[in-house]
């Protein structure tokens, strides 16, 4: 007897009428983290990684947070914020380092390298320019787990960390030029801005990334007139889109350049290179053509600068003249606002803390998250980044392939 179709899915769907063995949820294993913040003691660097009230929200989840005494000085934070928050303060790096979870700012230092202990977790930026291969091969030997937050994507597969302190620093930049532009000996007393009657303050600005976004939208709000300059055009074009406004952008051609920067007030070098040394794209004469008291703020110093005078400062002698035109050029401008810079990490580490205790450890996080799994260089010793390991000629797997076999 032939078979209709129907019959044929009605048979295979009878299954589903007998008695079932009851599926149960799979409560996961909460772990209680150990989270270590020692004092950052790199030269200019301020900030701090986690806030009081971020250490506060961890504490009340049941982590415990271990936080050398004086971490939050320089973010303006006091050890009596933490002890207030539930931390335990401690007064010695070395004790700091005994948590499972190490969160800082700077790379290890080579004290800290010392401290560190077999399959620890540290988390925090790597700045490869400065590394060396035994930086990696001390991290390799120890078998840890480490995270470098420039690396680190969203779900927009843009890197949260570094876009927020490149907003700050394009924010900061023209704060900082407003200052020195007032200053009667830097910048001839004059202000930035403008109002009725008076020609507004000509920024020019280099680059059209997220610090010049952020620098333009600063300086347009105080009344300033501004260009701006990239190599690329699809920058120029995101940016006239995400301002919303139209506003003067041009390819950098050093003709059209040069007569920018003689009729400008304030320059803004926010030219940042994938790789390597940002280029030069101001020359000497160029500087030496612009108005005597002028200002600019190189904030591209962190790779090497793009303005060819540029020479890097500090934060206690930010700046110089050269040609009659005042330079700010100190590295890290966003540690020049250490408190708002801190609560910018903490946004972004706190829920990840809280993400790898309710999912029971690192391991079963990162699995999850493949924005944060982006940023891991070392999985339990194996080197993970293609980049470091080509270029120290270290061996290095895939972070996916061994979450999956994990």
């Amino acid at each position: 007897m032939e078979r209709s179709e129907k019959d044929y899915v009605l048979f295979s769907k009878s299954w589903q009428m007998n008695p079932q063995e009851e599926m149960l949820e799979v409560k996961k294993k909460k772990n209680n983290l150990l989270i270590g913040i020692p004092r950052e003691t790199v030269y200019q660097e301020n900030r701090v990684a986690l806030a009081p009230e971020a250490a506060a929200l961890l504490s009340q989840h049941g982590h415990t947070i271990m936080i050398e005494s004086k971490a939050g000085e320089k973010a303006c934070f006091s050890d009596e914020d933490y002890s207030d928050a539930g931390c335990r303060l401690l007064y010695s790096a070395k004790e700091v380092f005994q948590a499972d979870v190490v969160l800082k700012v700077a790379p290890l230092t080579d004290k800290e390298l010392a401290y560190v202990r077999p399959r620890q977790v540290i988390i925090s930026t790597v700045a490869l320019p400065m590394q060396k291969e035994d930086y990696f091969r001390a991290l390799i030997k120890k078998k840890v787990t480490a995270v470098a937050f420039e690396f680190i994507r969203d779900k927009t597969k843009s890197f949260p960390l570094i876009r927020s302190m490149s907003e700050i620093a394009g924010n900061t930049s023209v704060l900082i030029a407003s200052v020195y532009l007032c200053d009667e000996a830097y910048g001839r007393g004059r202000m930035f801005g403008g109002f009725s009657g008076i020609t507004p303050t000509e920024v020019v600005i280099l680059g059209g990334g997220t610090v010049g976004e952020y620098a333009v939208r600063a300086a347009m709000g105080l009344g300033a007139m501004v260009k701006v300059f990239d190599h690329s055009v699809y920058k120029l074009r995101r940016l006239q889109n995400n301002l919303g406004i139209r506003v003067y952008t041009s390819i950098i051609q050093p003709k059209v350049l040069m007569k920018a920067l003689r009729t400008a007030d304030v320059a803004i070098g926010a030219i940042h290179s994938s790789w390597g040394r940002t280029p030069i794209v101001v020359s000497e004469e160029m500087v030496a053509g612009m108005k005597s008291g002028s200002v600019i703020v190189d904030v591209s110093i962190d790779q090497g600068g793009c303005f060819e005078t540029s020479t890097v400062t500090t934060h206690s002698e930010p700046v110089f003249q050269k040609h009659g035109v005042t330079h700010y050029c100190v590295p890290n401008i966003a540690s020049r606002v250490p408190k708002t810079a801190s609560y910018a990490f903490s946004n972004f580490f706190a829920p990840v803390l809280l993400s790898i205790g309710e999912e029971g450890g690192i391991e079963q996080m990162l699995k999850r998250d493949s924005g944060v799994r982006q940023g891991v260089y070392l999985f339990g010793g194996t080197l993970t980044n293609r980049y470091i390991g080509e270029f120290f000629r270290l061996p290095y797997q895939d972070i996916d392939l061994l979450m999956a076999a994990f």
